[in-house]
């Protein structure tokens, strides 16, 4: 599995997530197992989302259009 980049705001939310885990749960076993919820679930969002449209210096097809009509 290749490394996600993950964003400063949510490499902070996963080490105070972290911390309230290891403070509220004693058992070392049920620590493992909900930080591994933790980057399960994550993860899970971080392949979910949908890459943000960046505009493109393209032409747009309606342009193209317009543009062949003229020639």
């Amino acid at each position: 599995m290749s490394k996600l980049k993950i964003s400063q705001s949510m490499r902070k939310h996963i080490r105070s997530e972290k911390a309230r885990i290891r403070r509220g749960v004693l058992d070392l076993q049920k620590q493992a197992e909900f930080i591994s919820g933790l980057y399960k679930k994550i993860a899970d969002q971080k392949t979910q989302q949908k890459p943000a449209d960046k505009k493109d210096n393209t032409i747009s097809a309606a342009a193209e259009k317009v543009l062949s009509v003229k020639k």
